[in-house]
């Protein structure tokens, strides 16, 4: 097999296994730590521009399968195993790990010791970086990963968002009952929601039908008077990859949505509203990613162990005066959710939807069809 290179932009190079397309990637290097996970990971659109690290040594022991893709294609530049599974076993499994890397042209590396790269981060934070299974020429490559630009002040949602907008049907899985397809039941939903696609994932919008809203997602650009013309019941805003504080059409029609309707974000949703309340946002070190992120619910002194990935964060302090905290990161004690106490308008930094990751913030979307009774 191949021999791959992974060049940091601190200078650090770790040499092991080419696992996936042949070629070059960059991106930010990033770690995740969720047991499982792997397709859904790589199908997230708030990947987009970073390279990830899955801190789990084994990886692709139960394949790859059409139906637990979050958007439609991976979207992840680049792929950091330690032992890859070559020859997984699930009943739903269609390929390989490996194989979908290949047919999709991501390139990857293993063999090689992710936990030391881990430490690497932790340490010096998210940096930069090069995989390579062609060049073993180490100063170039670290070279080339410091020229490369930060995810800083680039907006990565007009990159990943949907061209128009469209109706999403499909509900949650039935494991029951087989597993898949989703359930689409085509009963009436209670709720009319229009859907900010900053980089959405699929499962984000299974969970809104199943709570009884009948979705339509619209591309991050749309204006604030076409949504509003469509006489929803609520406006979700979803994740996404890039900084919020670069995308600043989305803060600016935010802003004009606020009071209208009941408003729900997550992720990147929860920063470009903190940003539209009159809120800041910051690069974190090395960001959140994984599915054991333990949260405290100020509201009701519940903690929920939850899944994350983000690597910038509201400003507790820019939001006083102007928005309530009602969630907190037990790790750091960051700022994990908001509300306004005038307004129907909530949001999260983390994933209700899981995919990877716990359950224990499902109740999340039934906050918001609440919020929508109420209003």
């Amino acid at each position: 097999m191949r021999k791959a290179y992974l060049a940091l932009a601190d200078g650090t190079v770790f040499e092991g296994t080419s696992f996936g397309a042949d070629g070059e990637a960059t991106g930010e290097v990033v770690f995740n730590t969720s047991l499982s996970g792997y397709q859904e990971v790589l199908t997230d659109p708030s990947y987009k521009r970073q390279m990830v690290v899955m801190t789990y040594p084994q990886q692709g022991n139960y394949g790859i399968n059409p139906e637990d893709m979050e958007s439609v294609r991976p979207w992840a530049e680049g792929f950091i195993v330690k032992d890859p599974c070559l020859y997984p076993s699930s009943w739903r499994s269609t390929e390989s790990l490996m194989g979908y890397l290949m047919r999709n042209r991501i390139v990857g590396i293993s063999g090689m010791d992710t936990r030391a790269l881990t430490r690497i981060i932790r340490d010096k934070g998210a940096m930069q970086g090069v995989i390579s299974t062609r060049d073993g020429d180490f100063a170039r490559l670290v070279k080339k990963a410091k020229e490369l630009p930060s995810l800083a002040g680039q907006d990565l949602a007009k990159e990943v968002t949907c061209r128009e907008p469209y109706e999403w049907h499909g509900g949650l899985w039935e494991l029951d009952k087989g597993g898949f397809p989703p359930v689409d039941k085509g009963e009436k939903k209670r709720f009319k929601v229009v859907a900010y696609d900053f980089g959405v994932k699929k499962n984000i919008l299974r969970n809104l039908s199943a709570v009884g809203c009948a979705v339509t997602v619209v591309p991050a650009s749309f204006p604030a008077e076409d949504a509003l013309a469509m006489n929803p019941d609520g406006i979700f805003l979803s994740n996404g990859p890039g900084d919020p504080d670069a995308v600043t059409y989305a803060k600016e029609t935010v802003g004009k949505l606020i009071g209208k309707k009941p408003v729900f974000g997550i992720c990147l949703g929860h920063q470009i509203l903190s940003l539209a309340l009159g809120g800041s946002t910051y690069k974190l070190k090395f960001g959140h990613r994984g599915g054991n992120q333990p949260v405290q619910d100020l509201t009701t002194g519940k903690v929920e162990i939850t899944s994350q990935n983000h690597g910038f964060a509201v400003d507790l302090d820019s939001l006083k005066g102007k928005a309530e905290l009602t969630h907190i990161n037990l790790n750091d004690r960051t700022c994990e959710g908001i509300a306004l106490k005038d307004k129907p308008v909530f949001s999260v930094q983390y994933h209700p939807e899981a995919s990877p990751g716990p359950h224990d913030s499902q109740y999340l979307f039934r906050r918001f069809v609440e919020m929508m009774e109420r209003a």
